[in-house]
């Protein structure tokens, strides 16, 4: 008998069927499946899941208005309830271990061992780089309509332009929750005559030249002249980075995913029940969906979840065969 890394771990507890990489939405979904299937389900989470700065979830059927931290701990409740384990840590990398299995690397040295891994550990907002949005991020400054339009109905709203195809999304699409929007064209350049035609339709002004920070309370949009323009909320464009980092050991490595010819974001490739490139790690949540709302990302952790329990039945029975044949080889 072989002496694997796993075997050595299980004296300390550190064996599990499967480690889930991420505790929000995605992961804690895909953990309490696993659980309730009677699986051994460690979950690390860094704590600073993508809506951290969001004051509310909306458009969760049961849960709407929740904020953030209520709907996770609920979850991580949930999880331990049915017997899994939750801990507060990051993965430093994830690598196949010699019995078929993963070794997963924490923060700080530790390992554990793994069966199968659920990467669900989302994604980061790359903002742009103007004075201003970040310490506004999730508050008067925003990206999704849907997250946020019910909250600033009828309000003041500008558009960064920071791609004039983009921009053009955002002003429209803004417009169904306010009648005053203006369009800052920023670095994006000047609408063509067909955009400039829908926006005046719409009731959409532009201003031209470039922004140089966002002031004030709400979001107040300060041009490189000099002019200050009134505004309670700022929709931006923020570029998607998968947070991935921990599985290029074992060659997932995030792709680009494009909006018309702009990069908006990386993902890693999965198919609809998570299952990536390499066998045994699934993949769910923003990880593989950037622009995924948090119950979709939920759903998509539950889909990998039974199919995890699925692959581990099937390995589960593969080994119970063998293990009767070898019984009766040896009488």
């Amino acid at each position: 008998m072989t002496d694997t890394a796993a075997d050595r771990l299980s004296t300390r507890g550190g064996k599990f069927d499967v480690v889930v990489i991420g505790g929000a939405a995605a992961g804690l979904s895909g953990a309490l499946s696993l659980v309730r299937a009677r699986r051994t389900v460690l979950v690390v989470d860094a704590g600073d899941p993508r809506n951290a700065p969001a004051a509310h979830v909306h458009n969760y059927l049961g849960r709407e208005g929740a904020t953030p931290g209520e709907l996770y701990g609920v979850g991580r409740d949930e999880v331990q309830s049915y017997g899994g384990t939750v801990r507060t840590g990051r993965v430093q990398t994830v690598a196949r271990d010699g019995g078929g299995g993963f070794m997963v690397q924490l923060e700080g040295g530790e390992q554990v061992y793994a069966r199968r891994v659920l990467a669900a550990s989302g994604v980061r907002d790359m903002l742009p780089a103007v004075p201003g949005i970040p310490e506004r991020w999730g508050r008067s400054v925003l990206h999704c309509p849907y997250c946020h339009g019910w909250e600033v109905r009828d309000q003041a709203i500008g558009i960064l332009a920071t791609d004039m195809g983009i921009a053009m999304h955002q002003a429209l699409l803004w417009r169904q929750w306010s009648t005053d929007v203006t369009l800052f064209l920023h670095t994006a350049g000047t609408p063509d005559d067909t955009q400039a035609e829908q926006l005046a339709a719409r009731g959409i002004r532009t201003v031209a030249g470039e922004v140089a920070g966002v002031e004030g309370e709400r979001a107040a949009v300060r041009l490189a002249n000099g002019d200050l323009q009134d505004r309670d909320v700022l929709v931006v464009f923020s570029r998607l980075e998968a947070r991935a980092g921990y599985l290029a050991g074992l060659g997932i490595v995030p792709a680009d995913q494009y909006m018309g010819d702009v990069v908006y974001g990386t993902a890693v490739s999965a198919d609809p029940a998570g299952t990536t490139s390499v066998p045994g790690v699934y993949a769910a949540g923003n990880l593989t969906a950037p622009s995924a709302q948090v119950m979709a990302a939920a759903a998509a952790g539950l889909m990998a979840g039974a199919a995890i329990n699925g692959d581990l039945v099937a390995e589960d029975t593969a080994r119970s065969v063998e293990a009767l044949a070898a019984a009766g080889r040896g009488r």
